[in-house]
């Protein structure tokens, strides 16, 4: 770990923070980004020097600080990852014929910033601007399963975090990890009546240079329909690797 750099350390420390739903301590910090406590401890006073976090004294605990405020304002004007996916995801709904989305981590939830509806497709729940539990949707399970069981440790670290949608999907750490494990496994993500019964999602994540998770990228479709899931799913996959590679990824 000495011979990570320092503005990647930084940078672990702040996409932790911004998937944290409260403030954490210290200790929380240091476990989900792999450093000792000592560096964990001077490389977040710098940070909260140049005002990317805050520390709440009377807690001791600590959260993103108005200068990440800034960036995340600045990365929502230009929507780089919006206007990359757009092409590819019209393309993905035009050889598939099914309606797809493009949806982005935000603490325990995912954030759907893009949709696109196949012609004749019924409308669906996941439109621009919902955030939906990351658990039970095709693409939050295809970005937590590529983020580092640490992180996702955090991010769930008891039943207490789980959200029940329709009574099916997780309900417990240990059940997320079984179905993590199989999703890393397979090489996609799915779901199927835990969004919204009578569909089901396919889906496959977008990564950075990092292999760190931007997005997922999903195809949804009616439950029971004669379709060729292997297809969908080479499609889905296809789509999200064409993205990455925009984005400088792997």
């Amino acid at each position: 770990m000495s011979q990570v750099p320092a503005a990647t350390r930084a940078l672990r420390v702040l996409r932790f923070l911004a998937g944290q739903p409260d403030p954490v301590p210290l200790d929380r910090i240091a476990t989900a980004v792999d450093l000792p406590r000592s560096t964990a401890y001077h490389l977040v006073n710098a940070m909260i020097e140049q005002g990317f976090v805050t520390h709440i004294a009377e807690e001791r605990r600590y959260c993103l600080g108005v200068a990440a405020f800034e960036v995340g304002t600045g990365y929502a004007r230009q929507a780089p990852l919006q206007r990359i996916a757009h092409r590819p995801l019209a393309a993905l709904v035009d050889r598939s014929g099914q309606s797809a989305h493009l949806a982005v981590p935000h603490g325990r939830d995912v954030l759907y910033v893009l949709e696109e509806r196949a012609p004749g497709r019924a409308p669906l729940v996941t439109d621009v601007g919902v955030r939906l539990p990351a658990h039970l949707t095709a693409s939050g399970r295809a970005i937590l399963a590529a983020m580092p069981e640490a992180q996702v440790r955090a991010l769930y670290p008891d039943h207490t975090a789980f959200v029940d949608r329709h009574g099916r999907g997780p309900q417990t750490p240990a059940g997320l990890r079984r179905l993590l494990s199989e999703t890393r496994r397979r090489g996609f993500a799915s779901e199927e009546g835990e969004v919204t019964p009578g569909f089901a999602s396919v889906a496959v994540a977008v990564l950075d240079h990092n292999a760190v998770p931007l997005a997922g990228i999903a195809l949804t479709f009616q439950a029971g329909d004669d379709l060729d899931l292997d297809r969908l799913v080479a499609q889905v996959t296809g789509t999200a690797r064409a993205v990455s590679r925009r984005l400088g990824g792997r």
